[in-house]
C-alpha cells in the first residue's frame, strides 16, 4: 500500500483546511516545493497535490506551484485534483510532468466526461469521490449529492480510471479517524484501485487499512497526520512494506 502525503495548495502556500473550509485554514509551509522534497525524503513514492484555490474557482489557480513540484521531483509520480474541467487542463499538467489528474465535481455532473478523457489520455486519470454518509459531495464540498459512492464508481468501471480517491469529507482534516467501514464497502464494490484519504490520523489507522487492502485498497494519502507528526511518514511506510 502506497502512503501518499497531501499537499494542499491555496495561495501558493502549502495548507490544511478542516472538513474543505477555507476560512478553517493552517499554514505550513510558504514553498510548497520544499515540503515535497521533505516528503521525498522521508520516502514518499507518491506526491499529492490540490489546488484548493482552483476547487472553489473551477479552473487551475496554483497551477505555476503544480508545475515546480513535478519538475523538482521527476521520478516521484504527481496527482493533482482541484479545478480540472477540461481537457487542455489535463493535456498542459500531463506536458508540465505531472502523471495522474483527479477528477472530481465533473465526475459527478458529466461522467461522460472522465470516459472521454480516459481515452485520450490512458492510464492518466483519477476520479475524486467525495462523500458525507456515503452520497457525494461537490464544488468544494459545497453541495452533496443524490448519488451514491459506488453508484458513481461504478460508472467509471470499463472507463480506464488508474484509481478512485475516496475521502469521508465528514472526516477530512479533523484527526478522529479513517472510515474504514466505508473505504473497504467501495474498494469491494468495484474492480478499480481504491485510496482512501480523509481523517487517518495515526498508526491504528494505518493498521486498520492495512487489514482491509484486500478488498482492493491501494493507498492511503496523509495530510494532518504528518504535518502535526502523529504519523511519522517513513515509519509508516516501512510499516507497510513489512505487512504482507
Amino acid at each position: 500500500m502506497l502512503l501518499i502525503p497531501a499537499i494542499d495548495l491555496k495561495d501558493g502556500q502549502c495548507v490544511r483546511l478542516r472538513q474543505g473550509r477555507m476560512e478553517d485554514t493552517t499554514v505550513f509551509a510558504n514553498n510548497p516545493v520544499d515540503m515535497a522534497q521533505r516528503w521525498v525524503e522521508a520516502g514518499a513514492r507518491r506526491l499529492h497535490l490540490v489546488d484548493l484555490n482552483g476547487a472553489f474557482e473551477g479552473k487551475p489557480v496554483n497551477g505555476e506551484v503544480v508545475r515546480a513540484v513535478a519538475a523538482s521531483f521527476p521520478d516521484v509520480p504527481v496527482q493533482i485534483g482541484g479545478g480540472i474541467r477540461d481537457a487542455a487542463t489535463v493535456a498542459a499538467y500531463l506536458e508540465a510532468g505531472v502523471q495522474y489528474c483527479i477528477i472530481g465535481t465533473k465526475a459527478v455532473q458529466e461522467p461522460q466526461f472522465v470516459i472521454d478523457l480516459c481515452e485520450q489520455f490512458p492510464g492518466h486519470i483519477i476520479v475524486g469521490i467525495d462523500a458525507k454518509n456515503g452520497m457525494v459531495a461537490t464544488d468544494g464540498w459545497a453541495e452533496v449529492s443524490s448519488v451514491s459512492a459506488v453508484e458513481l464508481a461504478k460508472q467509471f468501471e470499463q472507463a480506464g480510471v488508474s484509481a478512485i480517491v475516496y475521502t469521508d469529507i465528514s472526516r477530512d482534516g479533523m484527526m478522529k479517524g479513517v472510515n474504514v467501514e466505508e473505504t473497504a464497502h467501495l474498494a469491494a464494490s468495484i474492480s478499480i484501485p481504491v485510496v482512501a484519504s480523509g481523517g487517518i490520523t495515526n498508526m491504528d489507522d494505518i493498521t486498520a487499512l492495512c487489514a482491509v487492502e484486500d478488498k482492493g485498497i491501494m493507498g492511503a494519502i496523509l495530510g494532518r497526520s504528518i504535518y502535526e507528526g502523529t504519523i511519522d511518514l517513513a515509519e509508516a511506510q516501512q510499516y507497510v512494506d513489512s505487512v504482507k
